[in-house]
């Protein structure tokens, strides 16, 4: 059983003009890709990557990264409805915890990533990463809270409210990255 990462990069992406899942930087990599990347060097046994809009695109994407893709039908809904969907296809894995990363954190890195997962180990607890004291991702969620979280989330809230009332425990990542998603080109 470990740490099995779940992407969420469903959305429209209407102020970015596009999804951003066919987000590419600069020099050419693959928003996707790269946070594929960022989970597996971070300690990943496995990856789920959660798409929506223009999903056949996306999974063009995804080829030879060996990841799991998951399609959200109700993904125009919000966040909600991505980890929602995310949670549902880890139902039957025997994973420990899912940890949850949005595909626009360009600056998010394998050393956060290993920074929140340390301090889940079982499947009753829940971590996320914090920068300058202000929630962010990734979001680590023990196995034990699955079916809790998919249904209690809702609109682009995801889980927020969830943590909140269960005791999640906050890892300052500051100092290692800003942790802001990226909402423009």
């Amino acid at each position: 059983m470990g740490h099995h990462g779940l992407l969420l990069a469903a959305g429209a992406g209407t102020r970015m003009g596009q999804p951003k899942a066919l987000v590419h930087d600069g020099d050419g990599t693959s928003w996707l890709r790269r946070s594929v990347g960022v989970l597996r060097s971070g300690g990943c046994d496995r990856v789920t990557v959660v798409l929506g809009a223009r999903a056949d695109e996306a999974t063009h994407l995804l080829e030879g990264t060996g990841v799991t893709v998951v399609v959200a039908d109700d993904w125009a809904e919000g966040m909600g409805a991505s980890l929602r969907a995310g949670l549902h296809a880890l139902a039957g894995s025997d994973a420990l915890a899912a940890v949850v990363m949005l595909v626009d954190l360009p600056d998010v890195t394998a050393e956060v990533v290993r920074s929140v997962t340390a301090v889940v180990t079982g499947p009753g607890q829940l971590a996320r990463a914090s920068y300058e004291g202000r929630p962010g991702h990734p979001v680590v969620i023990g196995r034990d809270h699955w079916a809790a979280v998919a249904d209690s989330v809702a609109g682009d809230q995801g889980a927020r409210t969830y943590l909140a009332g269960h005791g999640v425990v906050d890892v300052e990542c500051g100092t290692l990255a800003s942790g802001r998603d990226r909402d423009l080109p």
